[in-house]
């Protein structure tokens, strides 16, 4: 007999807990992120000059001591100890062939705006923020004697 008791009771519970079926209330709606900013558009190269870029030597020597040795070498047979492990290695500052394929302009772009501004190895640093317009013009006089170009 309990269980008849029980029986309007469960009747009502099923009753309500049965019926329709519940929403949660409304949720924010999830925010959808902005499209992103156009990227913009890189500043353009500096432009390299034109002219005698051949500064002086002795002075792009102790740069190139300075600056360019820890990969190119001292003497710029791409045998720097930093030379040893990267890829591609640093290119031979002495191989006259390929030296002399190069104008001084190319070698003070390479010099002042890195390796990626020429499609070469972007390992190679953009030096133009750090030495001065006289500087790049002695690394270019110096690396120049080293081909004997």
């Amino acid at each position: 007999m309990r269980w008849a008791a029980a029986l309007p009771l469960a009747l009502l519970l099923c009753a309500v807990g049965c019926g329709e079926p519940t929403t949660a209330p409304d949720a924010p709606a999830e925010e959808i992120p902005a499209p992103p900013e156009a990227v913009p558009e890189p500043a353009p190269a500096p432009a390299v000059p034109v002219g005698n870029l051949r500064g002086d030597a002795a002075s792009g020597r102790e740069l190139y001591a300075l600056y360019c040795a820890t990969c190119h070498g001292q003497g710029g047979k791409g045998d720097g100890p930093a030379g040893q492990v990267i890829d591609p290695r640093p290119r031979d500052h002495t191989d006259a062939t390929y030296m002399g394929t190069l104008t001084d302009r190319d070698v003070y772009r390479v010099i002042e705006q890195g390796g990626a501004s020429v499609g070469k190895s972007p390992l190679m640093v953009a030096w133009g923020g750090v030495i001065n317009e006289q500087g790049l013009r002695d690394l270019v006089a110096y690396v120049r004697s080293l081909s004997g170009t």
